[in-house]
């Protein structure tokens, strides 16, 4: 078993694509792309357990008929995921017209601790990874520039992203104490 730097796994973890992403949220935005306008507008992906893909449909018709499509769904899908799907379940459990019109994906930055930053930072990226050394100050210089003009934690006082002063009054850490 050979080991490998800190350097060299680092730099690899930042070369993946797509390694910030959650397999889900890879299917749900090529799902249109891949199944179509009309079959995207009777199903929505749920889940994906154990390599099989759980999809919301709005009629047992439409389960039905997408079952006998899924090998064909299944090879068109695969480039865009990570890890291989072996199969797709179709079923009108979990749909829910009214909460697809009224409400969108739950994305990062609907999260109380998101908060905006400005630029890109995939451009300092791969040079700051060549040394440890640098790549620490990097994520120090970034830490420390995002943190700039937070509020203050009224326990800790400690900066917080406002999200989370509105949801707990507290920062994410306190609030954690706490239960």
């Amino acid at each position: 078993m050979s080991f490998k730097s800190l350097e060299q796994l680092v730099g690899a973890f930042i070369e993946q694509n797509a390694w910030h992403e959650q397999p889900l949220q890879r299917v749900v935005k090529c799902w249109s792309d891949v199944v179509g306008a009309a079959v995207a507008s009777h199903t929505r992906p749920l889940a994906i357990q154990r390599n099989i893909l759980w999809v919301a449909t709005s009629s047992a018709p439409w389960a039905q008929n997408l079952t006998f499509e899924r090998q064909r769904i299944l090879t068109k899908l695969n480039p865009y995921v990570l890890e291989p799907l072996t199969d797709i379940r179709f079923s009108t459990a979990g749909w829910q017209r009214s909460q697809t019109n009224n409400k969108e994906t739950p994305t990062k930055n609907n999260h109380p601790s998101y908060v905006a930053t400005a630029g890109s930072r995939e451009n300092n990226t791969q040079a700051s990874t060549q040394n440890p050394r640098a790549a620490f100050q990097h994520w120090q210089e970034t830490t420390r520039s995002r943190s700039q003009g937070l509020p203050l934690c009224p326990q800790c006082q400690c900066p917080t992203p406002p999200g989370e002063l509105q949801r707990w009054e507290v920062c994410s850490f306190c609030v954690a104490k706490r239960w």
